[in-house]
């Protein structure tokens, strides 16, 4: 799950990317309206957090832009802005959330979870699969209460796949939602991954689609 946090203050950003990635997210940061509006515009996030008070251009603009040009990745709203009337503005311009500051770091990550969930039609954090549970909040697969090994990049896998489940998903859009835009990428990692996977849970959990990518199958889809 690939979020970006648009907030120019070091002091909540930086403790708020730790906290993410600790529960399992990819995480980027701006600091600029201008450029995370255009990074909204041009790049795929799971969830997007904006905050109101950015310089150059404001987070409320950024989002309106956002919305008129069609792009649909869920956005929680961060403010020192308490007033109902922000809140009612922000709500109706676009944004899926809102958190008032000062605020609790787990508060936050419940909220992006959330959001995550409900983008995609789900209901709970715990979704069933192929005799398995994969628990969003636990950060954990099991298979009858036990639990499954797993290394962070191939949770981050499983979690992207499931979360869009019956969707096929190419190598790239999983490689963008799985690595940092600064980190090094192995154009053939998403193939390992998906091989280590499939020893790990069985051959036909995660199901190929040759020149379009990787799909788990949704319950009563044909493989």
């Amino acid at each position: 799950m690939r979020v970006l946090i648009a907030e120019d203050d070091e002091r909540i950003s930086g403790p708020l990317r730790v906290t993410l990635e600790s529960a399992g997210f990819v995480v980027d940061t701006e600091t600029d309206g201008e450029i995370a509006w255009y990074r909204g515009d041009t790049e795929s996030f799971d969830t997007i957090i904006l905050d109101l008070g950015l310089p150059t251009l404001d987070g409320l603009t950024v989002l309106k832009r956002w919305r008129a040009a069609g792009r649909t990745s869920p956005v929680l709203v961060l403010t020192a802005r308490g007033r109902w009337e922000e809140k009612v503005e922000a709500i109706e311009a676009g944004a899926d959330d809102y958190v008032v500051k000062p605020f609790r770091m787990e508060e936050v990550v419940a909220r992006v979870r959330a959001i995550v969930r409900r983008a995609n039609g789900l209901a709970s954090s715990r979704i069933g699969f192929a005799g398995y549970v994969f628990d969003a909040r636990q950060m954990q697969v099991t298979r009858d209460g036990v639990p499954v090994e797993l290394t962070p990049l191939e949770f981050r896998l499983l979690a992207q796949l499931l979360h869009q489940r019956g969707k096929v998903i190419s190598q790239l859009e999983l490689t963008e939602h799985l690595y940092r835009q600064d980190a090094d990428r192995d154009p053939n990692s998403i193939e390992q991954l998906v091989g280590r996977l499939r020893r790990r849970l069985g051959a036909d959990v995660i199901q190929t689609r040759r020149g379009f990518g990787y799909v788990v199958p949704a319950e009563g889809q044909a493989s």
